[in-house]
């Protein structure tokens, strides 16, 4: 049987895209529209979801199924979306002041439940949409319209959030780096459960080249530590750089191979089904360390709507037959029943 190919154009709709020019949620947008194609991912069993903001408009751009919904309340739609029909491949689309501000709450209970999701937090450290206030992980000092002296805040680190949430897949990328962003994304589809990713990601009206540090072609090779499991952690333009874990102090500390007797089997493994591992490289300076890129986490638990379906002990595929619907209790029995309270 012949099967037609499947281009990344298929998954663009006729809406026209909407993001300023050089927004980095176009290059995003271009990565899920080719993994899509190269995934032969049937669109009637895709759905995107999203909240508000500049990625939020994530769906209308998506030739799926896809729900636009209030401010960080993604996660919410998502899992009444999941629990309603376990077979959708269901994707979260959300930004670091929806996703980690009013939205907070709802993502912590995503990550912590093992929601069997992919949910996408696009960090460009700024909110963008409402003209540029300062967000939760906005640096201290950035002078913004609510922070004309400049920001006084703790940032929140997203990763650390999703590993304190009890996140078992955590990943980082960069948006305009597609072939990286691009592995990330499949290997987030893969993983059965919560997938977390913060994506890089710029937005060059209100808070342009803020992770230029790291992200910058000139400096990238010296700046960017590209994970992979059961690989030394080396780095640097000339491959000759790593980290190594310092067994006095317990932390990690970057190495140059070849001085002081330094060689490659000195530098550190990643382990990506390592916990520690991982809260030890989302907490690296990010002024003396390079930024840890790839798969930092991952390891296998039960998903939510597992545990759902077991405590109903149905399968989800029968969840909509009538032997399901028999187990469930009737409305009407529970408040005719015992447990009943009268109000005066």
């Amino acid at each position: 049987m012949n099967v037609a190919p499947i281009k990344p154009t298929d998954f663009a709709t006729d809406q026209e895209v909407r993001w300023c020019p050089g927004c980095g949620d176009y290059a995003i947008l271009k990565a899920m529209q080719k993994l899509m194609a190269e995934l032969r991912a049937p669109t009637e069993k895709t759905v995107f979801v999203s909240g508000i903001g500049c990625s939020s408009r994530f769906p209308y751009y998506m030739s799926t199924y896809g729900f636009h919904t209030i401010h960080g309340r993604a996660p919410a739609v998502a899992t009444g979306i999941k629990l309603a029909n376990p077979e959708l491949d269901v994707w979260i689309v959300t930004g670091d002041g929806d996703g980690l501000s009013i939205g907070g709450n709802h993502l912590y209970h995503a990550l912590r439940r093992n929601l069997d999701c992919q949910i996408l937090l696009f960090n460009n450290e700024i909110y963008g949409l409402t003209k540029g206030q300062y967000s939760p992980t906005s640096r201290p000092g950035l002078k913004t319209p609510s922070t004309p002296q400049g920001s006084v805040d703790h940032p929140v680190s997203p990763c650390a959030f999703a590993l304190g949430s009890g996140a078992h897949f955590i990943a980082r990328a960069i948006d305009t780096q597609q072939k990286p962003l691009m592995e990330v994304l499949r290997r987030a589809r893969s993983h059965d459960g919560a997938a977390f990713i913060e994506i890089f990601q710029n937005c060059p009206v209100y808070n342009d080249d803020v992770f230029s540090d790291f992200s910058d072609k000139r400096v990238a090779p010296d700046r960017q530590l590209h994970l992979e499991h059961a690989a030394p952690m080396i780095f640097g333009k000339n491959r000759d750089k790593g980290l190594r874990l310092n067994s006095r102090s317990l932390s990690l500390e970057v190495v140059t191979i070849g001085d002081g007797g330094m060689s490659a089997e000195d530098i550190l493994v990643h382990d990506e089904t390592n916990r520690n591992l991982a809260a030890l490289l989302i907490a690296l300076s990010r002024d003396e360390f390079p930024m840890p890129l790839g798969v930092i986490y991952a390891s296998s638990e039960q998903t939510f709507a597992e545990g759902v379906f077991q405590s109903y002990r149905v399968h989800p595929k029968d969840m909509r037959g009538a032997d399901f619907a028999e187990r469930l209790t009737d409305i009407k029995s529970l408040l005719r029943g015992e447990q009943v309270w009268t109000v005066k």
